[in-house]
């Protein structure tokens, strides 16, 4: 076996990253023991009671690639095929715009689909707070198995397609550190950590998880499921394992809560994190 590709992954881990790693070992360990190795973990998870139809989560995510198309569209004819900040801002404001028009269906879906409507959903205000602690949490618990994923996907990419491999940045992650504009900043941070994680979490984890569930009766098939979707649903392939990882302990979060806040705030804070990564490259 060539050692060399693991020294390369491992260089690119920081001090940060080893001090959040052992952090986050500590309590995926005790989290390991307390549930007989996740085994438990769900035992006393309640379904969410719906009367969702299973082409209900195709509705919002119809709306959200209309508007989106619908944008780019104005966007061709205002700006043309010019390049430059001013298309970049116009593509993730864009973006904004459609995660937003899938939210709005979202909401109205799940006030008439779901058992006590929004907090049937997974949406209460009264758990703001709590749901933020334990987002921290869960976010540091699964932090060591995520970068522990994005080493062992370098390593094989590199035996794959040779020493030079580099693991892609994301689209906005590379505009962010390119473009120093504040309004190309500004609208991004919006997306990438407070509009996109409220769309997805809404759509993959309250419809398309909920949906899973209440068809197969499982909740750790329906986290699976949904969590390897999600990943695919991503454009950069050498990112799916991390993001499959990711994706189950956001699926857990909201089985194991019953609130869609929680998983909300544990995508929301991962974001932010790449986010000033990258903006402090």
């Amino acid at each position: 076996m060539n050692t060399e590709h693991i020294k390369d992954a491992l260089t690119e881990i920081s001090i940060v990253d080893l001090v959040v790693c052992l952090a986050g070992l500590t309590l995926l360990a005790c989290w390991l023991l307390r549930t007989s190795f996740g085994r438990k973990a769900l035992i006393h998870s309640e379904p969410r009671r719906n009367r969702l139809g299973i082409y209900i989560p195709l509705i919002p995510y119809a709306v959200c690639s209309l508007t989106v198309w619908l944008g780019l569209l104005i966007e061709k004819k205002l700006l043309g095929e010019s390049a430059g900040w001013q298309a970049v801002f116009a593509d993730n404001f864009i973006m904004c715009v459609g995660a937003l028009s899938g939210i709005a269906v979202i909401i109205v879906i799940a006030r008439r689909y779901f058992a006590r409507r929004l907090r049937g959903f997974g949406l209460d205000a009264r758990t703001v707070r709590a749901d933020f602690g334990a987002a921290l949490v869960n976010l540091l618990t699964i932090m060591p198995v995520v970068i522990a994923t994005i080493i062992l996907t370098t390593y094989v990419s590199r035996l794959i397609a040779g020493p030079g491999f580099e693991m892609p940045q994301h689209a906005e992650l590379k505009e962010i550190a390119s473009y120093p504009q504040p309004a190309v900043r500004v609208v991004i941070c919006i997306s990438a950590i407070v509009v996109v994680p409220i769309f997805e979490e809404m759509f993959f984890r309250g419809l398309l998880q909920t949906l899973i569930r209440t068809f197969s009766g499982r909740p750790w098939v329906s986290i699976a499921i949904s969590s390897a979707i999600f990943a695919a649903f991503h454009q950069n392939m050498p990112h799916w394992p991390a993001l499959f990882v990711l994706a189950l302990c956001l699926g857990y979060s909201y089985e194991k809560s019953g609130s869609l806040l929680r998983p909300i705030f544990i995508h929301s804070l991962f974001n932010a994190a790449m986010v000033f990564s990258a903006l402090s490259q």
